[in-house]
């Protein structure tokens, strides 16, 4: 009778689940606290493993999910999620703040082909790192400098991490054409604004590209 009654709990959860899942955007990244209200933990559990198993869902790290796009132009299958993708919903669940560093800056902005095999963000959250895969994961690291979380562009948060990365004194005119290129994409008000939150030898160099 116990087991007929989880049976049946479960396929309820997994119903319902289900039902949320084909309702949402793709590539939207799923956590089992999302789905508690459908059912036990066990039940749960048990349903997203089936639903791993049938491809609605991939299990991209312990506890997190993705609902995959399909790339319907060029017909190559799923999109995987990127690193800021799955660091971002982490961080969205856990409600903290947090900003990309390190050789991942680089490598985002076209200054470096390393790409790393553990990507390292600052937050203002708790330390720790997640597994995505095998050598692979992405650390988190407590940070008391609120300024990185000041920015109002994005990708002045990311050119200034970079050249704080490359360090003073180490930015060739090669670098500064690639990051020329990618100021173009900052609206001047917001350059003039974040441009404050830069170390001054930051601002010299940005201010006469």
């Amino acid at each position: 009778m116990a087991e007929l009654e989880f049976n049946m709990a479960t396929n309820s959860a997994y119903t319902t689940i289900k039902n949320k899942i084909d309702s949402s955007e793709r590539g939207t990244l799923f956590f089992p606290d999302d789905f508690a209200a459908f059912g036990s933990s066990d039940a749960i559990r048990s349903a997203l493993v089936r639903l791993c198993r049938n491809e609605t869902l991939i299990r991209v790290a312990q506890g997190i999910y993705y609902y995959p796009k399909i790339d319907t132009k060029w017909g190559s299958g799923i999109i995987p999620p990127s690193i800021e993708e799955i660091a971002g919903g982490i961080a969205k669940r856990d409600k903290v703040r947090i900003a990309p560093t390190g050789a991942y800056v680089l490598n985002l902005l076209g200054l470096s082909t390393q790409v790393p095999a553990n990507v390292v963000f600052v937050t203002d959250g708790s330390q720790r790192r997640v597994s995505i895969g095998k050598g692979k994961g992405i650390f988190f690291k407590h940070t008391s400098e609120m300024r990185l979380f000041a920015y109002k562009s994005h990708m002045m948060q990311l050119i200034v991490t970079a050249m704080r990365e490359i360090g003073e004194g180490n930015v060739t005119d090669e670098h500064l054409n690639v990051l020329r290129e990618h100021l173009a994409n900052v609206p001047k008000e917001e350059f003039n604004q974040d441009i404050q939150l830069a170390p001054i030898w930051v601002r010299k160099l940005l201010t006469n590209i």
